[in-house]
């Protein structure tokens, strides 16, 4: 292992007036979510909107003359992205970033825009790698791994020279590990800083790369997820040395946990977070006794959520929490019977937010009607006091799995 807190020490010194020392707080009220004392540091609030900053800087700062002037290229999903291409356009440097196809349009609109050319191939990480391997040999350009590099280990490590300035007691570090640069370099601060403090990775469990390398099995990575900068398929051994050594546990999340999480976030915090930078508060979700009472630190690595993507998390927390529900309601074809039921919906103390007819359901009589009606409710149990009041009038009343979905079969 050759990165070492003097290593990170030096890189924190580049840092200083080149990135934001962000602020890190107690979150009481993810705190009383979670039963642990839970600190955030608010990465997010980089100019680039990640922690990738510190150490594209730190490696940019690091080049030869010549190498400066020929050029780097990188690939990434996003975030390194943006913040090579940055770091690059500030030093004078020309820079390539090649990004997986699927790459969310905000993260390759907002790469471009600091004057990075683009280049979208591959759908995976390790298929834009293997392109920008290619072009790298082709341009004579110096390629800027977002985690395969001492110096990018070393600048990600500043983070925890900072909150551990910030918050001497944590005794809990929980890290989004994707590559696991972000893991690798903070790990080593901590533990040479705090050699008793736990720390544990937090990883999408569609990608499980590091998981599994660390059991000596074959990665078997592949899916949507929500944490598309941490969905890696290829660890080097580098970084696996450093997870072996460091972290207590590798835990892995879901894709619900990480929905929750940045919903949470969102609502509770008031801060935006991306999959991947919310990855260490899902992991409390998932394993919330293996947390309880302690002071756990977590960094938010990361903002930049497509906002289409946002909506869609608040649209379906909402529908998890019943304050979104959709019913569908058998009728009596006749004048009047709408507004019967809209009236006994409002008296409840529901809002209507959309009213479909469904007329043509074979399982609603020739001579009757079904109505899907969307409401804004308060929580389950507000929901189950308008249903029984419906039934109470003789309709029959089904709920929707999703607001605008099937019928789940439940009345």
């Amino acid at each position: 292992m050759m990165v070492e807190l003097d290593d990170i020490r030096a890189a924190a010194r580049l840092l200083h007036g080149e990135v934001i020392r962000t602020p890190m707080m107690k979150s009481m009220r993810l705190s009383a979510l979670t039963g642990a004392e839970v600190f955030v540091k608010f990465e997010n609030l980089q100019v680039t909107n990640s922690f990738k900053s510190r150490g594209a800087y730190v490696k940019l700062v690091s080049l030869t003359g010549a190498e400066r002037r020929n050029g780097v290229i990188a690939m990434s999903a996003g975030n390194h992205a943006q913040a090579v291409a940055y770091h690059a356009a500030r030093l004078g440097i020309p820079a390539t970033i090649v990004m997986p196809e699927n790459t969310p349009f905000v993260k390759v609109e907002s790469t471009q825009a600091l004057g990075a050319t683009i280049v979208l191939e591959g759908e995976t990480l390790a298929e834009s790698q293997a392109a920008a391997l290619l072009i790298a040999e082709q341009q004579n350009l110096t390629l800027v791994h977002p985690y395969d590099d001492d110096k990018i280990i070393a600048g990600q490590g500043t983070i925890a020279l900072e909150m551990l300035e910030d918050e001497p007691q944590l005794d809990t570090l929980v890290i989004p590990i994707g590559g696991g640069g972000l893991f690798a370099g903070n790990a080593v601060a901590a533990k040479a800083l705090k050699p008793d403090i736990k720390i544990y990775g937090a990883e999408a469990e569609l990608y499980a790369s590091m998981y599994q390398a660390l059991r000596g099995e074959t990665a078997s990575c592949g899916g949507e997820t929500l944490a598309e900068g941490i969905a890696v398929k290829n660890v080097t051994e580098r970084t696996i040395a450093y997870a072996r050594k460091h972290a207590e546990e590798i835990l892995l999340v879901t894709e619900s946990h990480l929905e929750q999480a940045v919903h949470a976030y969102l609502t509770l915090q008031k801060t935006v977070a991306e999959g991947a930078g919310a990855a260490g508060l899902a992991a409390m979700f998932s394993r919330p006794k293996l947390f309880k009472g302690k002071k756990v630190g977590l960094i938010l690595c990361g903002g930049n959520i497509d906002p289409r993507i946002l909506a869609s998390i608040i649209y379906r927390e909402l529908a998890r929490e019943s304050r979104i529900i959709s019913l569908r309601i058998q009728i009596p074809d006749h004048p009047g019977v709408l507004g019967s039921i809209s009236s006994l919906i409002g008296k409840h103390g529901a809002n209507i937010l959309e009213v479909s007819h469904r007329r043509m359901l074979l399982d609603v009589p020739a001579k009757g009607a079904g109505i899907d009606v969307m409401l804004e409710a308060r929580d389950k149990h507000h929901v189950e006091r308008i249903i029984r009041a419906l039934e109470d009038e003789s309709y029959k009343v089904r709920k929707l799995d999703a607001p605008g979905g099937e019928p789940s079969g439940k009345s």
